[in-house]
Formats: structure tokens, C-alpha cells, sequence
């Protein structure tokens, strides 16, 4: 270049040459997204629940069969890969879901299915007729409807807005069975719809919704139903322009016992709001109404109806001959009781006891069947598995950053809590024997799905619990 040219000024800081080197290229932070430990001890424990599904099914095989059947063995694997499937969902859109619930569920649900088979091959079932293979069918869809729950609702908080859509939902499902063409009734209770060669219980889809109905009802309604009213021998009664919902549930419960002849699925409603009503205002006033209402109505409907003075007479009297002999007495129960001593500390063994004596032993007396082939030290460790259930789900509330999802994760996990008191206490004649059936365990398609989508919503409220603000104070 020549002296003339005009001197063009280079774009940049001037570089010295003596001077050293700058680096060229700076430091790049790269943020990884690292796995939860959660979602970690999830899988852990999940894998723990493949594998006791799988041995209860191989040790049924074995006991009852003396081979193994490997297409069962698929099936029940199969499950165990959509259990996992449930697990990818929760790293994706729950990553901080509470890790012991899926795993208890899993567990529970495959010792059902387990006990299931085991009745199929006492009564020579296979294929379709074979209740449990309907079982895994059905808990396939009840998984599948629990990812969608996951998937769908990503706020509790938006289930609030529809409260009063959920008490529509659920007052019309509870109804459902009583119209005429479609309601069909079962074992003397009309708890099912046919449609088709299909039949299902919407009331175990409607106790979820009116759960709903609860929670958003009284976060509004707190205030006047927990402070005022007037105080009578020490106990603060309510208005009465405030007894009007747990009147009308009271009505609804009663009227699940005189018209769909179900005693166990009308404690189940009145017991949850009774629960729900507690927990929102801390006033004993209403729980001690509410079980006076009931208990004075159920012991009515002892004196008027037959079927329930006969769930009475059985339970007082169960080794009457008069009323073990009689149809609807205390056959089941006795034989139920027989099962249960016949198992005594550690059981029979899977596929070993008779618990295909015992009428309906794949549903109503699942635990009596349990019972007798696990014994007693089974049988405290499915009560402790459901206790840590139901106190996962407690904390779930009690961890709650609104009163909401507090209101609904408590009511959803004492379903679960009074489905199992019910039903063993009607098993060891604790209580009168009733309609409902053990969560998870039990024979049904609509438990199954009700029971998998307050599953899918403890999963969903526990991962909000830990995304709340945290208040910190520094010194």
C-alpha cells in the first residue's frame, strides 16, 4: 500500500503488539437441568413394587398351579411398564411430586391383582372371564386416566372456579343408577349403570366430584359456618340459616340408603363432608351434629327397612342359626371369620388357603382372602401401607399454600382412610358389614379409575406444595 492512500481506521480496540495476549474466548456457564432426588427414590421404590407384583403373582402361580403361566407374567409386567410410564410423567410435569404415593399405589394394586388370580384359578376362570384379567385391563385404564389428570390439570387451584359445575357432576352421578333402563341393581344395592355390555358405579367418580364441591364450597362459606352462632352447654351451635348443606347432605345420604339400599356408600358421602366441614372451621359442634343425624338415621332405617335391619342382625348375632341360615345373613361374615383364623399368624401362602369359599372373596372380603393365604403380619402390612397413604396425603394438605387445595387434599385422602375403616371393620365385625369396596385391592373397574385419579390429584397438590413461596428471615 502506498504512502498516498488514505489511512483507514481499523474497527476494535488498538492491539499493542508487545503487550500479552488477551484470551480469546471467555469462560461459558451452561446450567444443566439436573434430575430430582425425588423423581430418583420414585423409581427406586417403584422398581421395590414391580418386584414384590411380580413375585405375589409367580408365588400364586406356584402354590395354586405348581408351574408358571408366562402369559400372566407378561401381563403384570406390562403393568409394571405403564407404572413407570406414570413416573416419566411425573419428571416431566410434576418433578416435585411427593415419591412415596405412586409406589404405594402400585403396590397395593398389584397384590389385588394378585389375590384376583388366585380366585380365578380356585374357580377354574381363563381368558376374559377370568377376573383378573379384567383387573389388569381395567388398571391399565385407570393409569392411563391418571396420567390425563396429570397432563390436564397442571393448578388445582382452576378446579375451584368449577365448584359448583362438580356438585352438578356429582349430585347427577349419584342419581344415575336410579333411572329407569339403565340402573341396574347388584348384590340387593342399585349403585350400577349398564350401558351395553359395559356396567359401571358413577358414585365412585361422583365422590371425587363432590369433593370438589366441598372444598370450594367451604373456603366461601368458612367464615359464617366457624364464628357465628350461639353457645349451648359449652358447645358452639351453628346458625339455622347455616344447617341448610349439611342438612341436604344428610338428606342425600339417607337417600342413598332407602333408594339405592347402600349403607357403606352413604357413610362415605356424609363422612366426607363431615371431615371437610371439620377441618374448614375447627368447630367439634358440627361433627357431633352430623353423627347424630346419622346415626339416628341409620338406626331409623333399622326399624323400617329389611335389608338394613338384616346388615344389624348379622353383625349382633352372627353365629345365630337363624341367622346364618338365612338369605342375606351372616354366612359371609362367618365364613369370612373362619378365613381369617384359618391364617392365623403367617398365613397359608399364596395359593395354598381356600378363600374361594367365601362368597364375593374377589371384592367385599379381598382382605379375608388376604388375610388367610398372608396372614396377620400381612395384613398389618397392607394396613401400613395404607396408613402411609393416607398420612402422605394428610401432610399434602397440611403443607398447603391455600386453604383450597388444603380442603381437597385432606377430603380426597380420608375417602381413601374410610373406605379401608369400613371395610375391614365390617370384615372383623367391628362394625355392620357394608357395600363399599377396599381401595385398590378390591374386584371393580369404576373403584379402580376413581381411586388412580385421586391418586393423579394427591400427585399434582403435592407438587404445588412444593413450589409455594418460602418466607425467609435473615438476621
Amino acid at each position: 500500500m502506498s504512502s498516498t492512500e488514505p489511512t483507514v481506521p481499523l474497527a476494535g480496540p488498538v492491539v499493542d503488539g508487545d503487550a500479552p495476549l488477551a484470551p480469546t474466548t471467555q469462560s461459558i456457564r451452561i446450567r444443566l437441568r439436573t434430575p430430582s432426588p425425588l423423581r430418583t427414590l420414585e423409581f427406586w421404590l417403584v422398581l421395590i413394587a414391580i418386584a414384590i407384583t411380580g413375585a405375589a403373582v409367580t408365588l400364586v402361580q406356584l402354590g395354586a398351579l405348581g408351574a408358571l403361566d408366562p402369559q400372566v407374567l407378561l401381563y403384570s409386567a406390562g403393568l409394571g411398564v405403564l407404572g413407570l410410564g406414570v413416573h416419566v410423567v411425573l419428571r416431566i410435569v410434576a418433578r416435585d411430586a411427593d415419591p412415596f404415593v405412586l409406589p404405594i399405589s402400585m403396590t397395593l394394586n398389584g397384590l389385588g391383582v394378585a389375590m384376583i388370580y388366585r380366585l380365578d384359578i380356585a374357580e377354574g376362570f381363563a381368558g376374559w372371564e377370568s377376573a383378573g384379567i379384567r383387573q389388569m385391563v381395567w388398571t391399565a385404564i385407570a393409569m392411563v386416566a391418571a396420567i390425563g389428570v396429570l397432563v390436564l390439570v397442571r393448578n388445582h387451584r382452576v378446579l375451584a372456579r368449577y365448584r359448583y359445575v362438580a356438585m352438578v357432576v356429582g349430585i347427577g352421578l349419584l342419581l344415575l343408577p336410579l333411572l329407569p333402563g339403565i340402573g341396574q341393581t347388584i348384590n340387593g344395592a342399585r349403585l350400577w349403570i349398564q350401558l351395553g355390555p359395559f356396567s359401571f358405579q358413577p358414585g365412585e367418580i361422583g365422590k371425587i366430584a363432590l369433593a370438589v364441591f366441598f372444598a370450594g364450597y367451604l373456603v366461601t362459606a368458612r367464615e359464617s359456618l366457624s364464628i357465628v352462632g350461639r353457645r349451648v352447654l359449652g358447645i358452639q351451635l351453628p346458625r339455622g340459616r347455616d344447617l341448610g348443606p349439611i342438612v341436604i347432605i344428610w338428606i342425600a345420604a339417607m337417600g342413598v340408603l332407602v333408594f339405592q339400599r347402600d349403607l357403606g356408600t352413604s357413610l362415605l358421602y356424609f363422612g366426607l363432608f363431615l371431615v371437610m366441614i371439620y377441618v374448614a372451621t375447627g368447630r367439634l359442634s358440627w361433627v357431633l351434629l352430623g353423627l347424630t343425624l346419622f346415626v339416628g338415621g341409620a338406626l331409623l332405617a333399622s326399624r323400617v327397612l329389611g335389608y338394613v335391619g338384616g346388615r344389624f342382625d348379622a353383625w349382633l348375632d352372627s353365629f345365630n342359626p337363624e341367622v346364618y341360615e338365612a338369605v342375606g345373613g351372616s354366612y359371609q361374615l362367618v365364613q369370612g371369620m373362619f378365613g381369617l383364623a384359618n391364617g392365623g399368624l403367617i398365613g397359608t401362602g399364596l395359593g395354598q388357603g381356600r378363600p374361594d369359599i367365601v362368597p364375593l372373596a374377589e371384592s367385599d372380603y379381598i382382605i379375608a382372602s388376604l388375610g388367610e393365604e398372608l396372614g396377620l403380619v400381612g395384613l398389618f402390612g397392607i394396613l401400613a401401607l395404607y396408613l402411609l397413604l393416607v398420612a402422605r396425603g394428610f401432610r399434602i394438605g397440611f403443607n398447603g399454600s391455600d386453604d383450597f387445595g388444603r380442603l381437597l387434599a385432606v377430603g380426597l385422602s380420608f375417602v381413601i382412610a374410610l373406605q379401608v375403616f369400613v371395610v375391614i371393620g365390617g370384615v372383623t365385625r367391628v362394625i355392620p358389614l357394608t357395600g363399599l369396596t377396599t381401595p385398590f385391592l378390591a374386584a371393580g373397574g369404576s373403584s379402580l379409575v376413581a381411586n388412580w385419579i385421586i391418586i393423579a390429584l394427591l400427585l399434582r397438590l403435592s407438587d404445588s406444595v412444593r413450589h409455594q413461596p418460602r418466607l425467609v428471615v435473615e438476621d
